[in-house]
């Protein structure tokens, strides 16, 4: 397949990425604390089955193993906000259906084992990469056990920071890699990381001067209220 066209399908996974985390941020931002809205998590399996797609004709075992791991978390939100029942059958299907479909042909078409082997890949790496994105991807484990403990999707601290300390690292691999996607992605991410950890310790939100414009207050409120 056509570099550009394998490079397109990363960007635009991770525009999706982009836009879900803008969503959550403007929503925080309005609500003066940390939010979890259900678009988050659509948008979510939307894009990791883009960035699976992704890393598999990228031969990037981190990022395979990474999006594998996390995708069942993604549902598991939608479900305890009550909004995965609500999505047309035919789209759960589909979810649901793909990354099994992707995990049947990587185990039998033996193209599991190449990713694993990339050449292009030292063993440095692939373990620095791997790590990073297991980082990462902790972020939602760490998330789901504190979301299921509170019988609610929460977006907790710790959520916060684990996406900063992985982020730096994915950031760092994508560097040795020359991986644009990575690098784009990670690079516009941390702003709004290091921002939803200043909501937490209850720094006030960059709205409320914005707010006393009308209409700006107006637009803000208008978004805000169609994220859900």
């Amino acid at each position: 397949m056509n570099e550009y066209l394998i490079y397109s399908l990363g960007f635009l996974a991770q525009i999706l990425f982009f836009v879900r985390t803008i969503a959550q941020w403007f929503k925080s931002e309005q609500e003066g604390e940390v939010y979890s809205p259900i678009v988050y998590w659509q948008i979510s399996l939307v894009g990791s089955i883009l960035m699976l797609t992704y890393g598999i004709l990228r031969n990037d075992f981190a990022i395979v193993i990474g999006q594998f791991l996390v995708y069942s978390i993604y549902i598991r939100n939608l479900q305890l906000k009550k909004a995965w029942r609500r999505m047309p059958l035919i789209s759960r299907i589909f979810a649901v259906a793909i990354p099994l479909i992707y995990l049947a042909w990587l185990i039998f078409s033996g193209n599991f084992n190449a990713i694993f082997k990339n050449e292009n890949v030292s063993v440095f790496w692939m373990i620095w990469g791997t790590t990073a994105q297991l980082i990462f991807i902790s972020r939602f484990f760490y998330q789901w056990i504190y979301s299921e403990k509170e019988k609610e999707s929460l977006l907790p601290l710790g959520f916060w920071l684990i996406s900063t300390t992985g982020s730096l690292m994915i950031f760092t691999y994508s560097v040795y890699r020359l991986d644009p996607v990575l690098f784009a992605a990670h690079s516009l991410g941390l702003f709004i990381y290091f921002r939803n950890i200043l909501l937490h310790f209850g720094k006030g939100s960059l709205f409320s001067k914005l707010n006393k414009i009308p209409f700006l207050n107006k637009f803000i409120t208008r978004v805000s209220d169609k994220i859900k």
